[in-house]
């Protein structure tokens, strides 16, 4: 065991954590941080451009996404219609580059504008059929890949594994509410950087 992992073991057991969910902890971050490099990468979504041969970028068909918003992919509480609004909330982006984004969408075809079924004034917006066709290859070519690949699992593991990636999904937003011997050791922690001297963020982006 390298000697940093077993002085930070020593660390999280002052806080209540067991040597064993220390170690699964270190366990599961090394694969998550491989996972995310190649998420971040988006290694799957270029593949599935560049074989399909479509004429959008990654973020275009994030917004193409958006519009569509499969029902296992955007868990809001909209009503079915989406406006500029909606995407900017569903991509997390500035709502000026979501009308951005969208009126060129619209000015290649791939998506319209519509008025709401539920307010005259409100505008929307729709996938045309070939926003629709693209969309609708880009996710069958994921499910082929991904379906593909659970072809070697067992039934007994994939039933054992999403609930478990579900219930495991959740664990950042224990960050908002640590247990008292995470938060007083956290507190501890703060006081032993607080000689860095590091500039506040503010000075930093000036």
């Amino acid at each position: 065991m390298a000697e940093r992992d077993k002085r930070l073991k020593e660390e999280l057991a002052q806080a209540g954590i067991s040597e064993d969910s220390s170690q699964a902890a270190l366990d599961i971050d090394a694969v998550l941080q491989v996972w995310r490099r190649k998420v971040f990468k988006r290694e799957l979504g270029h593949r599935a451009l560049a074989e399909l041969g479509l004429p959008v970028d990654l973020p275009q068909l994030d917004v193409l996404m958006a519009v569509r918003a499969p029902e296992n992919e955007f868990r809001d509480e909209e009503t079915g219609e989406t406006m500029v609004s909606t995407v900017a909330q569903r991509l997390n982006i500035d709502p000026s580059r979501a009308s951005r984004m969208t009126s060129d969408l619209i000015a290649r075809g791939l998506l319209r504008r519509a008025v709401s079924q539920a307010d005259a004034r409100r505008t929307v917006l729709e996938l045309t059929d070939r926003g629709e066709r693209v969309v609708e290859a880009v996710r069958t070519y994921k499910f082929l890949t991904m379906g593909s690949y659970l072809q070697g699992w067992t039934a007994e593991e994939i039933r054992t594994f999403l609930p478990l990636l579900e219930r495991f999904s959740a664990w950042s937003e224990t960050a908002a509410h640590p247990s008292e011997e995470v938060a007083d050791e956290i507190a501890k922690l703060r006081e032993s950087i607080a000689d860095l001297g590091m500039p506040d963020r503010d000075e930093t982006a000036g």
